[in-house]
C-alpha cells in the first residue's frame, strides 16, 4: 500500500469508528459496558485512530510533496481571515454549548442564541471544518487534502448526526433550537460573537499562527507580513 493509501485508510477509520461509536453502536455498548466503560473505549479508539492518521501524514507528504495548485497572497489573506473566524467559533463553543453532553442534567430549555450560537448552532464543528478548509486551500498536497477532508467530514457529518440525535433525545426543545438558529454560519444574517469568544479566539489564533512559523512551517496569519 502506498503512503497516501495508508493515510486514506487511517483517516477513513478515524471517521468511520467515530460515527459508528457515536450513533448506532453507542446504545448497545453502553448497555454492555456501562457509561464509563463506553467512554473509555470511545476515547481509546479515537486516540489510536487519530495517532495513526497523524503518523501516516508524514510519509504521505513525503511521497507526494508537490501542491496540486499554487496558493497566492490572496488565498493566504482569505485563509488568515477564515482561520480567525474558525478560532473565534471554536473558543466561543466552549461556553453554554447545548450540544455538549450533560450527564444527569437533562436540558429542558435552551436560551435565545447569543454570541457564536447566533452565527451557527454548531460553532465547534464549524471551527474544525474551517480549519480543514484553510489548510486544504493553502497547502493543497494530496496528503493535506486527504487529512483535511477527513476532518471536515468528521466535523460537518458529526454536526448533521448530532442534530438528528438531539432531536430524538430532546424532542421539541431541540427542534425549537433548530428553528431559532442556523446550521450554516451567518445563515440567519450577520451576528457578532461575544467578548469572550472574540478575545479568546483572537489570542489562540495569534498563538497558533505564530507557532506555525516558529515550528519551521511557512509563516502564517499576520506574522507572514513580518517574515
Amino acid at each position: 500500500m502506498t503512503a497516501i493509501g495508508m493515510l486514506a485508510l487511517a483517516s477513513a477509520t478515524l471517521v468511520g469508528t467515530h460515527f459508528l461509536l457515536s450513533h448506532p453502536l453507542r446504545a448497545p455498548l453502553v448497555a454492555r459496558l456501562g457509561e464509563k466503560g463506553f467512554t473509555g473505549l470511545y476515547s481509546l479508539v479515537a486516540l489510536v485512530t487519530f495517532v495513526w492518521m497523524i503518523r501516516a501524514y508524514g510519509p504521505a507528504s513525503a511521497e507526494a510533496p508537490q501542491p496540486l495548485w499554487e496558493s497566492g497572497e490572496a488565498e493566504w489573506l482569505a485563509a488568515t481571515l477564515v482561520m480567525w473566524l474558525g478560532s473565534i467559533l471554536f473558543l466561543g463553543s466552549l461556553r453554554r454549548n447545548p450540544a455538549l453532553p450533560r450527564p444527569g442534567r437533562p436540558i429542558e430549555k435552551i436560551d435565545d442564541p447569543r454570541g457564536v450560537y447566533a452565527i451557527t448552532r454548531h460553532p465547534m464543528m464549524w471551527g474544525f471544518a474551517l480549519w480543514a478548509a484553510v489548510h486544504a486551500t493553502v497547502n493543497p498536497t494530496k496528503a493535506s487534502l486527504v487529512l483535511s477532508s477527513a476532518i471536515a467530514i468528521l466535523a460537518l457529518g458529526g454536526a448533521v448526526m448530532q442534530d438528528a440525535k438531539k432531536a430524538r433525545l430532546l424532542g421539541e426543545v431541540w427542534r425549537d433550537w433548530q428553528m431559532r438558529t442556523n446550521f450554516l454560519p451567518f445563515g440567519k444574517g450577520f451576528a457578532m460573537p461575544d467578548t469572550f469568544a472574540f478575545v479568546a479566539g483572537t489570542i489562540v489564533w495569534l498563538a497558533a499562527t505564530w507557532a506555525h512559523g516558529a515550528l519551521g512551517y511557512r509563516s502564517a496569519g499576520i506574522w507572514d507580513f513580518f517574515a
